[in-house]
């Protein structure tokens, strides 16, 4: 641990966070269909998607249309993919020859992309054909982060608006969304990667000879097109079982930096967005600020946490030991600290380390950043709703307290928002305990684990909450793919992704039709350090207190276990 290490972490987390802020205003002109410099080239293409579809994108929806729509569409890009995935073995550009999946992990990996968490129970490049990963899960990891796009912009729209009876099209913000901000910057940020040593190509593997004189087939496949949507749609799911930590994924420290920057910058974007749409730029920037406190707080406890000896080679009396088990030698220890807590804060869970190698406490803050509830800055637009909705219960609480109805944006919030507001966070703790004390006590569902004791609990835990957050980062020591764990966590995954959604829009829904007040001398200012430190205050309050007693028997035991290991050599 040093100061170099110190700074890249702030290098990572601050370049992320700055060049959120230019690409969150462009961002809200997509939103609120004001002209921007792709006008001439994207503008007849958006004619022509709306004209091939039917759809009005003037026409405003109210917050139940709104959600029907993106919950079909969801559902039919859902049965899209799981078709493919079954008929894999007869569809084109699979040199490998790689068959169908099995019905189970279809479900799974199916639910996956469509719910933006890129789970992965297999290993994509013995797994998946070119046209599973070209076709199938590239284009859900483009349009699932459209569609977390769209429900801030309708949010956003909501406390801008004053008695409106609609939230916007849903049709007009996916399409916008994808067309002028996923697509341009995925297509400049790939051709960047290949220049810098990206793999892309589609050759079924390359043929070599090792050292000690075998025949080695290495695969490669069109990686850095996925490599770049992967990140900035805060996707995470790679085309390598090894993820970032391949080097044909991450070939350097150059890339290593940009595809970690990558990860947060959208959800940035989508803060310094909907200030903007909303009207409401300060008050947001509080939020971000927040944000981006809890997050450095946690890259630094992972990396004091595994910075530390290993306590094994602490035991054999090796003097000064680093502790790089599962860290790519290639980058270091500050490195993947930093990876790990914007990949956790996110809901990304691409990895360039193995979190399951982690001490106790460094893979406990990376899960503890899941719980928090996916809002450091977490996905393209579904970080900064869930946000807000932390921002509406803390400005009720704060009501609470004085004796005064709250208000949030120039909007009263009342009953029906903070009902719906505990629909959105409380269905997170519920899906992630609940499954995992089902699996406990299920026959044979603890078969999968590799791994006894406390930290075998730490693995079952961190899946499912990586499930619920929609992050889909691994402890590795867990064999997934077994119809029980593809069945359960897709579940997991659906009831974290569309459940708070519905709920979010709902909010939207009773805030647009309200009148927009002015401020008044009661109203409780949300944009200074008083009520960063509130909403600091709720957020650790909910995300901490809500699972302390399940950390307390995985991370919390195994971490006080080494220490007594330590204690006794």
């Amino acid at each position: 641990m040093n100061w170099q290490g110190w700074a890249e972490i702030a290098l990572t987390l601050g370049l992320a966070l700055a060049l959120g802020w230019p690409l969150g205003i462009f961002m809200s002109r997509v939103w609120n269909r004001e002209s921007t410099w792709l006008d001439p080239v994207l503008k007849p293409i958006e004619r022509g998607f709306y004209a091939a579809c039917g759809i009005d994108p003037n026409r405003s929806q109210g917050w139940l249309g709104y959600g029907a729509s993106l919950l079909a569409f969801n559902l039919v890009g859902f049965l899209l993919l799981y078709t493919m995935l079954r008929l894999q073995g007869v569809l084109p550009f699979n040199p490998q020859g790689f068959a169908g999946v099995t019905p189970d992990l279809a479900f799974n990996t199916a639910v996956s992309f469509v719910s933006n968490t890129n789970w992965q129970s297999y290993a994509g490049e013995t797994t998946m054909s070119h046209f599973t990963q070209m076709v199938g899960l590239t284009t859900q990891n483009f349009v699932s982060a459209g569609t977390g796009a769209a429900i801030a912009a309708a949010l956003a729209r909501a406390f801008a608006g004053n008695k409106e009876a609609g939230i916007g099209n849903f049709w007009a913000d996916l399409v916008r969304t994808t067309l002028y901000v996923l697509l341009p910057l995925s297509l400049v940020f790939a051709v960047g990667l290949v220049g810098i040593g990206v793999v892309q190509n589609l050759a079924a593997g390359v043929s070599a000879t090792t050292l000690e004189g075998a025949s080695q087939t290495i695969s490669v496949a069109p990686t850095a097109s996925q490599l770049a949507i992967k990140q900035l749609g805060i996707n995470g799911g790679g085309i390598f079982n090894a993820n970032s930590a391949h080097p044909f994924e991450n070939p350097s420290p150059l890339t290593n930096l940009l595809t970690a920057v990558a990860i947060n910058v959208l959800g940035w974007a989508a803060f310094f967005a909907f200030g903007r749409t909303a009207i409401a730029r300060k008050d947001i920037r509080a939020l971000a600020t927040a944000a981006i406190i809890i997050l450095a707080a946690g890259a630094a406890v992972i990396y004091h946490s595994e910075a530390q000896p290993a306590p094994a080679l602490v035991a054999t009396g090796i003097e000064n030991p680093l502790n790089l088990e599962g860290k790519e030698t290639r980058f270091g220890i500050a490195s993947t600290a930093a990876w790990a807590a914007q990949t956790t804060g996110a809901s990304n869970g691409s990895v360039n380390g193995m979190h399951d190698s982690f001490s106790p406490l460094g893979g406990g803050m990376a899960m503890l950043l899941m719980m928090l509830g996916e809002i450091l800055p977490g996905g393209i637009g579904s970080g900064i709703a869930i946000m807000v909705v932390m921002a509406v219960l803390s400005v009720f609480v704060a009501g609470l307290m004085v004796g005064r109805t709250p208000e949030y944006l120039g909007k009263k919030i009342e009953a029906r928002e903070i009902q719906f507001a505990m629909v959105a966070l409380l269905i997170v703790p519920l899906s992630t305990l609940g499954w995992a004390a089902l699996t406990v006590v299920w026959p044979g569902g603890l078969s999968s684990l590799f791994n006894p004791g406390a930290h075998g609990l730490s693995e079952l835990l961190y899946a499912y909450t990586s499930a619920t957050a929609n992050n889909g980062s691994a402890f590795g020591g867990i064999s997934a793919n077994v119809p029980w764990w593809n069945t359960t966590l897709g579940l997991a995954m659906l009831m974290g992704r569309f459940i708070p959604i519905v709920a979010v829009l709902a909010i939207a829904g009773s805030i647009a039709a309200k009148p927009k007040l002015a401020p008044s001398a009661g109203t409780l200012p949300t944009s200074g350090t008083l009520f960063i430190g509130l909403l600091i205050g709720i957020i650790i309050i909910l995300g901490a207190l809500q699972y302390f007693p399940a950390l307390a028997l995985g991370p919390i035991v195994e971490h006080l276990q080494v220490l007594e290991t330590i204690g006794a050599n």
